[in-house]
């Protein structure tokens, strides 16, 4: 039987998950690194901490010959190298907000009109080209330096194979992509000025990149498939690849996201339009601060854990009694391109204590989310089912509140190993085990239980939500 080995370069920890041609999880194994915050907004990782973190997992797994072998991770970030494909310096994180003058400069240079007709979206501070332009305006001897720029995963590919490769769900995310043609814009790279520098060769996610040399714990010769960026790959892993089959992930960051049969795009640049890793395109609404606002909350207030937050905010109703948060404690993306938004909580009276705060906490959370929402289905995407995936599946409490918020049945799966097993599917059909991804996803994914809308209102609770945040914006 075929065993597929799935590799997640995320940003606390890089995760490794070996299955088979049924979907099951043979074994996983994951190593935690550091993050670095040298500034405010700032965000950067040692690509080197990647790499020795993939050999530990490799080595932990203990199969030395899978069938082949799929790659993910966070996406946007640069990861900048010389001549001799040595690092330059760390890596800066999707997450990163220095860029925003950067992103000026693109729509300066390109027009802003142009530049979202070529990448079907606005420049972001996330994204990888503003990053590789600050580096040019702030750290000229460095970018003197650099010859070439990868995305996390493909850094690993390149240490594993040599080769430098992306797909194109990934390489969708650095700005610089031609989304609807599928490959790398010349006019954008020539216009900023970087198309001297060496970019990897752009293929579809399910398509071979190379094979395994000199990587101890694996046998020479296996098939790298260039996999996808970990939204696209968690999408494969919850079977997300049709028409009307969302998911919504409940990570650091949350995000909706919904396969299109064409490259249709929001014209403020909330939502993002990408390509798929099925062969299509996909939409997607990002708030950057989803479970990280409930560790966020966790640390500062000293609770003992999620599930206690959740008791706790069970035990007031919905609305919060009045009380509203807003999530954005590092900006936000979507429904607001704005890095300089910021998180509150408003209404607050003697009559609120710490429970009508976790209460409210939760229900900030959910609603960003369903702005996401609501912004694909202004972009005709279909709502047929919903499947909830990440570290938050797991809490009821939540997945009950997601069910009432966007009012539809939402379902968790058997198998939730996120972008990890996404990158082992397409592995899979990257060696013709499945023809394509979708008949891969109906052969591997299963759901497991499913929360219909208990009738909850939240309605007077998010118009309040959605009114909040003009008036708490940052304008300077």
């Amino acid at each position: 039987m075929a065993k597929f080995l799935g590799i997640d370069v995320g940003t606390s920890s890089i995760k490794a998950v070996l299955v088979d041609e049924h979907g099951s999880l043979l074994r996983q194994a994951s190593r935690e690194y550091p993050l670095h915050i040298p500034r405010p907004m700032w965000s950067e990782q040692d690509p080197g901490d990647w790499w020795a973190g993939a050999l530990d997992v490799i080595r932990e797994l203990g199969e030395e010959s899978p069938d082949a072998i799929g790659l993910t991770g966070q996406m946007h970030g640069s990861v900048f190298l010389d001549a001799a494909g040595e690092v330059v310096r760390r890596a800066l994180l999707w997450n990163d907000q220095r860029t925003a003058a950067e992103c000026a400069e693109m729509d300066a240079t390109i027009g802003a009109e142009r530049l979202r007709a070529i990448t079907c979206n606005p420049p972001l501070t996330g994204f990888q080209a503003p990053k590789v332009l600050w580096l040019r305006n702030h750290e000229p001897e460095a970018f003197a330096r650099v010859r070439q720029v990868l995305l996390p995963k493909d850094y690993i590919r390149f240490k594993m194979t040599g080769e430098s490769a992306t797909d194109v769900s990934d390489a969708s995310g650095t700005g610089l992509l031609d989304v609807p043609r599928r490959d790398w814009s010349g006019e954008m790279l020539a216009a900023l000025g970087l198309d001297h520098l060496r970019w990897p060769r752009v293929c579809e996610s399910f398509a071979q990149t190379g094979v395994t040399r000199g990587v101890p714990g694996l046998a020479d010769g296996i098939p790298v498939v260039a996999g996808g960026g970990d939204q696209a790959a968690s999408a494969v892993g919850t079977g997300a690849v049709v028409e009307g089959v969302v998911s919504v992930s409940l990570g650091t960051s949350g995000v909706v996201f919904v396969s299109l049969p064409e490259p249709k795009f929001h014209s403020q640049g909330a939502a993002h339009t990408f390509c798929h890793a099925n062969g299509g395109w996909h939409a997607m609404g990002v708030m950057l601060s989803c479970g990280g606002a409930l560790r966020w909350f966790r640390d500062t207030f000293g609770k003992p854990s999620y599930d206690a937050i959740a008791a706790e905010a069970a035990t007031v109703p919905a609305g919060a009694d009045g009380l509203t948060f807003l999530p954005y404690l590092t900006g936000e993306r979507c429904p607001h391109n704005d890095p300089q938004a910021r998180a509150a909580f408003l209404g607050l009276t003697l009559a609120h204590g710490s429970a009508h705060l976790s209460r409210a906490v939760f229900e900030g959370v959910s609603f960003g989310l369903a702005d996401g929402m609501a912004l694909l289905r202004g972009l005709g995407a279909r709502v047929d089912e919903i499947r909830v995936t990440g570290g938050g599946a797991r809490s009821g409490f939540w997945v009950r509140m997601l069910a009432d918020v966007f009012g539809a049945p939402c379902r968790t799966l058997e198998m939730d190993e996120g972008p990890a097993l996404g990158a082992a599917i397409l592995a899979g059909v990257g060696i013709g085990v499945w023809p394509d991804v979708a008949q891969a996803c109906r052969s591997v994914v299963r759901t497991k239980s499913e929360v219909s809308p208990s009738g909850t209102d939240y309605a007077v609770s998010y118009a309040a939500f959605r009114a909040a945040y003009r008036p708490t914006a940052n304008e300077g």
